[in-house]
């Protein structure tokens, strides 16, 4: 139907640099490991936003 649950996910967020009033660094998916880079606290939100998405479960 697509509906979507929340999941649960843990970060780890390292800043690199600010500049422009933002953070620039990376976040890392504790569980999978994954890390992307972030050029804005926007951007950061976003990534972690998308990543409390997840598809609704199969019963």
């Amino acid at each position: 139907m697509g509906k979507k649950r929340p999941t649960r996910e843990s970060f780890l967020v390292q800043i690199l640099d600010r500049q422009n009033a933002t953070w620039q660094g990376t976040i890392t998916w504790t569980e999978t490991g994954r890390t992307e880079p972030f050029r804005s606290a926007l951007e950061l939100i976003r990534l972690i936003d998308s990543a409390q998405e997840a598809p609704e479960e199969t019963a």
